[in-house]
């Protein structure tokens, strides 16, 4: 809808709302007359009610939450009192002509009280509600939404349009990472139990966190220049090196450094010369 048209439905609702107006102003001034109002009092009393329904409405469209749902209240409540005093008006033809006594809008008592009651009440209850609708509608903060201008959309897709145009010619092909060394064989583990050494039963080995380097040949210098004995050649030794021993001192260690074995071959060597001892001691003890 132009501009011209929303001003003629704004002055067409201006114009109804203003009749309207005049007709419920003629039915609240009587009434107001009947409950003791002067001619001024009489007068503005249509502006009190219908006034305060206007502007429960401004701020119905203005206030948000709470205080929306307040003035629609304010707005339904005077509507309806506004409401019952016009059709109060309609029921007692008395009021028309200002000749029904002073304070009574009704031949029966409980409903004329309620009726003096709210007609007398509508101006103090017009007092508070509009004031606290007003101070509503001061201290309303509309919610701001960022607003762009035409400029600031045109040069944001300016901006969008070159980015991209430059991406487009001078982007760098994407950096491949070289590929990783290849990991060197692991070295293998070298035990350090002997094969002839008793292990105890249970003992497990312990692995060391600290990686092994790889050894490459002995050279000869560090080998042992003394040739690998079998084991007759060992125990031809231990026998001429214990000969005159006698079986106490017929030890392992003993024969260990006498022939300079290890200790596993010394015992092997001790068990077989007492074994070799053994019969010639029996022999001996017979003969005698």
């Amino acid at each position: 809808m132009n501009r011209w048209g929303k001003g003629l439905l704004i002055a067409a609702l201006v114009g109804v709302v203003g009749m309207a107006f005049r007709v419920s102003w003629n039915a609240l001034k009587d009434v107001a007359t009947a409950t003791g109002a002067d001619e001024t009092a009489a007068t503005l009393y249509p502006f009190v009610v219908d006034g305060l329904m206007a502007l429960a409405l401004v701020a119905t469209l203005v206030l948000t939450g709470d205080a929306r749902r307040f003035a629609l209240r304010v707005l339904a409540a005077y509507t309806l009192a506004s409401l019952v005093l016009n059709y109060v008006h309609g029921l007692v033809p008395e009021l028309h002509d200002k000749v029904v006594d002073w304070g009574r809008l009704a031949d029966w008592d409980p409903a004329n009280w309620a009726l003096v009651l709210l007609a007398t009440s509508l101006p103090v209850g017009s007092i508070y509600f509009g004031s606290d609708l007003v101070a509503k509608v001061l201290h309303h903060r509309p919610i701001e939404h960022p607003a762009t201008t035409p400029n600031q959309d045109q040069s944001a897709e300016t901006y969008v349009n070159r980015s991209t145009a430059d991406l487009e010619v001078s982007a760098p092909a994407p950096i491949t990472p070289p590929p990783a060394p290849a990991e060197l064989p692991a070295a293998p583990a070298v035990s350090l139990v002997k094969p002839t050494d008793r292990v105890p039963a249970g003992a497990v080995a312990a692995e060391s966190t600290r990686p092994r380097r790889a050894t490459g040949r002995i050279p000869e210098v560090a080998r042992s220049s003394r040739p690998a004995r079998t084991a007759d050649q060992l125990l031809i030794e231990a026998r001429s090196a214990t000969a005159d021993w006698t079986d106490r001192e017929l030890t392992a260690e003993g024969i260990r450094k006498a022939v300079r074995t290890s200790p596993a071959k010394a015992r092997v060597l001790r068990e077989t010369l007492r074994a070799e001892r053994e019969p010639s001691a029996g022999t001996g003890e017979a003969a005698a």
